[in-house]
């Protein structure tokens, strides 16, 4: 028999929000924490540096909101999701405002790519990632016999392409770096055969080759040198990868100290509150605390894909897929990025960096996985319910 907890005066039943049907059933508090915690430990260093800027304060607003996001895209099943209206809408729509940003967008460090509504901005390239991830998955759930055909590479890569381009001249390199990452993580999980791979590697190869010649800026150009010889022109283009290693490097094993980051609180590191966040953190709580956070993403990567491993049918699978690619990707890149492995791209870390619109989405995204995960395989809902038990 199930255990029930009177609320007290209000008479509503904790039953209802955490029961085996309540409205918050399947959901993974675990993920929901260290997701959370995340978003805490990016808090905390901002929050070093507060007096120089009012970032501290937005993020919090902004932690506060995505975390109802969560709750609230949590408690429907996602059904809907798999009808083929509602992928057209969400993939035109997207379309729209990626176009829109051309025409009204404001310009921001030389990049045209967000909206200012009022008192917040917002960058429809955070959003486009996730928009992806459900056009993709529900295109390859369609076609999984035959994904093997070349010609699902073709039309799935041609969707991508669009979003991707969009994105790309903006410009925001960072953001279709891992636009790029996910429509190739999510055609391998589909099951591409690998002499297609090579295929879309060569073609790679060229792609990279015009847009060397035609679609990069000289300053792009420059961080992709840079990356080859990041200490060339330390007071120039490998300024800002060099300070990032130093910063990195100088936490040592228990880093600094909370507030004592030197790199960033003296402006040595740019951007410390988004792109380079992680290197303020390191060096502020050393390679134990830079364990900590590689552990928290660990179980963020590792519970999503547990999700979408037991998900009730190959659209649940592919989607749950999908967001762990996208996680995973943008950490490998920011963190490489820091620590001065890849060129310099602009991207943030998941739940960690300020920034309102990428914390949107990366909460709805596990909000989403939350409420596809109720309709799960049996194994998956009977350890829910199992251990729900104990609890309410």
């Amino acid at each position: 028999m199930e255990t029930r907890a009177s609320a007290g005066a209000t008479g509503i039943d904790s039953s209802f929000f955490f029961g085996s049907r309540g409205v918050f059933r399947g959901v993974d508090w675990f993920l929901f924490v260290s997701a959370l915690t995340v978003s805490l430990l990016g808090l905390v260093t901002m929050h070093s540096f507060s007096g120089e800027n009012a970032y501290f304060d937005k993020q919090v607003v902004w932690i506060t909101i995505s975390s109802v996001v969560f709750l609230l895209a949590s408690i429907p099943e996602y059904r809907f999701l798999r009808r083929t209206t509602i992928v057209v809408a969400l993939f035109t729509g997207i379309i729209v405002l990626l176009a829109l940003i051309y025409f009204i967008g404001t310009v921001v460090m030389g990049a045209q790519n967000r909206f200012y509504l009022g008192l917040f901005a917002v960058q429809p390239a955070d959003l486009a990632k996730l928009v992806l991830i459900i056009v993709l998955a529900k295109y390859f759930a369609r076609r999984h016999i035959e994904i093997a055909h070349i010609r699902h590479i073709l039309v799935s890569g041609t969707y991508t392409f669009v979003i991707f381009a969009l994105v790309f001249f903006q410009p925001d390199l960072g953001s279709a770096i891992i636009i790029a990452c996910i429509w190739l993580g999510m055609v391998l999980v589909a099951g591409i055969s690998w002499k297609h791979l090579l295929a879309l590697l060569i073609a790679a190869v060229v792609v990279f080759g015009a847009l060397w010649n035609y679609g990069l800026h000289t300053y792009q150009k420059q961080r992709i040198l840079t990356f080859i010889h990041p200490l060339a022109d330390i007071r120039g283009s490998g300024y800002n990868a060099y300070q990032s290693t130093v910063a990195v490097g100088s936490g040592e094993l228990l880093g600094k100290g909370i507030g004592y980051g030197t790199q960033s609180k003296l402006l040595y590191l740019p951007e410390y509150q988004t792109d380079f966040i992680f290197a303020a953190y390191a060096e502020e709580w050393g390679f134990i605390g830079v364990l900590i956070l590689f552990g928290l993403y660990g179980i963020i990567i590792m519970r999503t894909l547990f999700i979408a491993a037991h998900g009730a049918d190959n659209f649940s699978a592919l989607l749950g897929a999908g967001v762990a690619i996208m996680f995973l990707s943008q950490f490998l890149v920011h963190i490489g990025m820091n620590i001065g492995l890849l060129p310099i791209t602009g991207t943030t870390t998941p739940f960690m960096s300020y920034g309102g619109s990428h914390l949107f989405t990366e909460y709805l995204a596990l909000g989403i996985l939350m409420g596809i995960s109720r309709s799960a395989r049996p194994t998956l809902q009977a350890r829910d319910e199992t251990e729900m038990v104990g609890v309410v």
